[in-house]
């Protein structure tokens, strides 16, 4: 097996037959090694193995057969559980291997939430309530929200850029958590470069359920914009008419009401585009500008001050109209999305929302492959930090899978159809061929010492029984919801 000293001689011997390609997945590597604090060659190691084992991952343990695991299947849940993973550190270094945007386009995020349910783990700490969505309806289960942060750009395939995975933790709201991995996401732009003054201001894509409003108030003022998934049943107002002069009292606030479910209750929209799209026929875009929603005192304005008026937000609301869905069938609902950001919103800027927050969506394809073939949700751990560090190192794998993916041999099944000309591998095709690439690449991991076994158990000592930990559940309502 490849020791450090073979990875430079590899990295030299690359170096100078001008395979220099090879640098920055090797790069990624010596980076991923550094940022492990404790048990860091048995964490490395395991991430090799969760990249090389064929097929899908059951269980950690399992991985500590595969060959590049050169450590006994105890150092798994013991490098899990008592090792260290720079967080700061790891998210860094995953945005410094990202794909750059386009010119004079803005860097593109996603942020969603993913269960890790665990009902049958009554002794796991931190657990809160988490929603499964399933074919017999959505459940709701003890177990482990984690908020994913990836980069996403244009291309025909799905492939994205991990950048974050963070656990909420109990009492932590959504949206306090998404403020503080947006803000974070800009900081680290700045520190690594990648952001700079006369760049366009990045663009960060939420599902539904985020509070739009609430999100965008938070962000006032910081280069940043926001494209949320709206609710059908979402109610706007436009600014009131001015005043006419001599009108006593105070002004109204709220003008014309947009309904986003009743097109009686809309008017005329500020840009109307038509665009073809060979997945989705003809696509109609519409936009009104100006827009803001009527907030009261619940939620996060429950604590406004009451001297105070409750803050107007403006954006712009969107509406997405297209002929057919991808697989043929006709759309059931249409698209609504809001925007707010330090940028004029014109109708080269909405062009591209509509297609940028389409690409959204390879955010799920990127939860499916991680949860089925990288064992996401198959830890089964008992300590949420070590569910987190199981997070970190599936990250950092998906990372590696993408920096080789022009790199691999394509060692793809009898079965499966040969790729297209000219498109990349699928993830799944680049895990098939990452151990024969491994080979060249080396590792920064040393190997294991031999050790004698400890003196074991002492007689006539016996377990200590744990304390049952039940799932942390909400007393109060939050009433996040913006009523009218």
């Amino acid at each position: 097996m490849p020791t450090i000293a073979a990875a430079r001689e590899v990295t030299e011997h690359i170096g100078a037959s001008g395979r220099s390609h090879l640098r920055p997945l090797i790069d990624f590597r010596a980076g991923l090694h550094r940022l492990l604090w404790r048990r860091a060659d048995a964490l490395f190691e395991l991430t090799d193995a969760l990249l090389c084992a064929q097929g899908p991952v059951r269980s950690p343990v399992e991985l500590s057969m595969e060959p590049e695991f050169r450590r006994g299947h105890g150092s798994v849940y013991a490098a899990l559980d008592q090792g260290r993973i720079d967080a700061g550190g790891l998210r860094r270094l995953l945005l410094g291997v990202s794909a750059a945007a386009r010119p004079g386009e803005p860097l593109m995020f996603a942020l969603d939430i993913t269960p890790d349910a665990r009902p049958d783990a009554e002794y796991a700490d931190e657990r809160v309530m988490v929603q499964v969505r399933g074919k017999g309806g959505d459940k709701f289960l003890p177990g482990w929200p984690y908020s994913l942060l990836v980069g996403v750009q244009w291309g025909d395939s799905s492939w994205v850029d991990p950048i974050e995975a963070r656990r909420l933790r109990p009492s932590q709201e959504h949206t306090d958590v998404t403020i503080e991995q947006i803000t974070g996401l800009l900081a680290d732009l700045e520190s690594t470069g990648r952001l700079t003054g006369g760049d366009p201001p990045p663009l960060i894509m939420l599902d539904a359920g985020n509070y739009a409003t609430d999100i965008s108030h938070a962000l006032t003022g910081r280069h940043v914009q926001v494209l949320v998934r709206l609710r059908a049943t979402r109610v706007f107002y436009a600014d009131p008419e001015p005043r006419r002069p001599g009108e006593m009292g105070a002004g109204k606030r709220h003008g014309q009401e947009f309904s986003c479910s009743d097109a009686a209750k809309r008017y005329a929209p500020d840009i109307d585009l038509s665009a073809g799209s060979a997945r989705y026929g003809t696509v109609r875009v519409r936009a009104w500008k100006g827009l803001h929603q009527k907030l009261t005192r619940t939620g996060r304005w429950a604590g406004h001050p009451a001297d105070e008026r409750l803050p107007i937000v403006r954006g712009t609301v969107l509406q997405i109209v297209v002929d057919r869905l991808p697989d043929g069938r006709k759309p059931t609902k249409d698209l609504w999305l809001w925007h707010a950001g330090p940028v004029e919103v014109d109708l080269d800027l909405v062009d591209l929302l509509w297609k940028a927050y389409l690409r959204r969506f390879d955010q799920e394809h990127f939860h499916r492959f991680a949860k089925v073939y990288l064992g996401m949700a198959r830890a089964h751990l008992s300590s949420a930090q070590a569910t987190d560090r199981w997070m970190h190192l599936i990250m950092a794998a998906y990372a590696q899978l993408r920096l080789a993916s022009p790199h691999v041999d394509d060692l793809r099944r009898p079965w499966h159809p040969r790729p297209e000309p000219g498109r990349p591998l699928s993830p799944y095709r680049v895990r098939l061929g990452f151990r024969r690439l491994r080979a060249k690449l080396g590792t920064p991991a040393g190997s294991p010492k031999l050790t004698r076994p400890g003196p074991g158990r002492p007689k006539g000592s016996r377990n200590r029984p744990k304390d049952k930990r039940p799932p942390y559940r909400k007393t109060v309502t939050t009433g996040n919801e913006h009523r009218e």
